[in-house]
């Protein structure tokens, strides 16, 4: 027997049901959940996400160190720039779009609250031939 059922990445903000938006908005998602500090989504293919108000939040300010990196999300996309003007249209900046060398083009953004995130492209698999 799972004694666990499912999990939530929280976030804290100022504004729970303003970010919700933002972040139901971006995964085609649902609100499951909300109470007067805390609104929960699930996005279109099951990712759980919670906001909780917090009065005092100050938005991390990666890659400054002052105020450090404290969660990360990285978003798998079919299409990069799609996404990307889905992101801004949203309210979302761009903080890093520069493609990275390697296996995997991501292209790094803040919510509208300041949380960081990633839009990681998904690779591309060929069939199998023979």
């Amino acid at each position: 027997m799972t004694l666990v059922k499912a999990g939530f990445v929280v976030l804290d903000c100022a504004e729970p049901e303003k970010l919700s938006v933002f972040y139901k908005e971006l995964l085609d998602g649902e609100q499951t959940g909300a109470s007067a500090n805390l609104v929960e989504i699930r996005g279109a293919d099951g990712v759980r996400l919670a906001f909780r108000r917090d009065v005092n939040a100050t938005s991390p300010s990666w890659p400054r160190p002052e105020n450090s990196l404290q969660a990360h999300l990285v978003f798998l996309v079919e299409d990069m720039d799609e996404a990307e003007r889905r992101v801004v249209g949203l309210e979302g900046r761009p903080i890093d779009t520069k493609d990275p060398a390697g296996p995997y083009e991501e292209r790094g953004y803040a919510d509208p609250a300041g949380h960081s995130f990633t839009l990681r492209l998904m690779p591309v698999t060929a069939p199998k031939q023979g």
